[in-house]
């Protein structure tokens, strides 16, 4: 089956978190996930708020930027979430955007580098081992948590490159794809991965997340394609998609049928009901997709 979840955008104040969460949690949603955009909202005290004000939905973090965070910071913090709601958070790094980077003095010689230390260091890291390591970022000196997680954690990466998307094979649990994914561009995607994984002699399953830019109602055309033209993207063909929930369940399987195995469903940035896309998205999307 596909998982289906939507994203609670940061563009929209840290105080609707509560609201959306409860929302998302009585309809029935299966994910909903959250970004550590700079400079808005916190991708670990946002997540902790949403899980407590829940039972059951699961909350995504897609993703946090590697260059602003000391792995063992990010290793406590996930194993502390992860031990007081088993089984309903869900982790993702990345790189983060370079120039927000550059504006913190965060910005990475070498990205890809610091990545793959930070993934190789954290999974560790949740796996409870205990670690010495001397990168060219990641330096750790007999390092572990004293209350890592109690079952297996799963870490995604945050890719668009080749080169990243062989990493996250290699090295990561899954992939989170952009809204800037179309069906082909995740088939590209799905091949790299899996020339990463091959290379690193991998079998285990790895999961694709895919974001799909959505609107719905009145206006729904106009502002899908305000934000495509905003993004610079409006030239890349079937990005995104406008209309009924009949139209977004198309656009759904389309995803998963080039490879996604979850498609979040995210709102333009000027969504005029977030509760209310969160409750189409559980009430009238999911029972039309398989």
């Amino acid at each position: 089956m596909t998982g289906l979840g939507a994203v609670f955008r940061p563009q929209l104040p840290p105080e609707r978190l509560r609201a959306v969460a409860r929302v998302a949690d009585e309809a029935g949603l299966e994910e909903l996930w959250l970004w550590e955009d700079c400079f808005r909202e916190g991708g670990f005290s946002t997540a902790a708020a949403a899980l407590a004000r829940t039972e059951r939905v699961r909350v995504g973090v897609g993703l946090l930027p590697v260059p602003l965070r000391n792995v063992a910071i990010t290793a406590m913090e996930a194993a502390a979430l992860h031990r007081m709601f088993p089984g309903r958070a869900i982790l993702g790094v990345g790189h983060g955007v370079q120039d927000w980077m550059g504006q913190v003095g965060a910005r990475a010689e070498s990205p890809l580098t610091l990545l793959r230390e930070h993934l190789d260091a954290l999974r560790a890291l949740l796996r409870g081992e205990r670690l010495t390591v001397d990168g060219r970022y990641v330096k750790l000196d007999d390092v572990g948590l004293d209350w890592p997680p109690q079952g297996p954690v799963e870490v995604f990466a945050g890719a668009t490159g080749p080169r990243t998307l062989r990493l996250s094979g290699e090295a990561a649990d899954g992939t989170i794809l952009t809204a800037a994914t179309s069906p082909d561009g995740v088939r590209r995607a799905r091949r790299l991965i899996d020339e990463g994984r091959a290379s690193a002699g991998r079998t285990d399953r790895h999961e694709v997340v895919v974001y799909l830019l959505t609107a719905t109602g009145a206006d729904a055309a106009a502002r899908l394609r305000a934000e495509l033209v905003a993004e610079g993207v409006e030239s890349v063909p079937d990005l995104g998609v406008a209309g009924d929930a009949k139209t977004v369940a198309e656009g759904v399987r389309r995803l998963a049928e080039a490879g996604a195995d979850t498609v979040i469903l995210q709102p333009t940035g000027d969504e005029p009901d977030p509760e209310g896309f969160v409750r189409f998205a559980a009430e009238e999307v999911r029972p039309l997709v398989p």
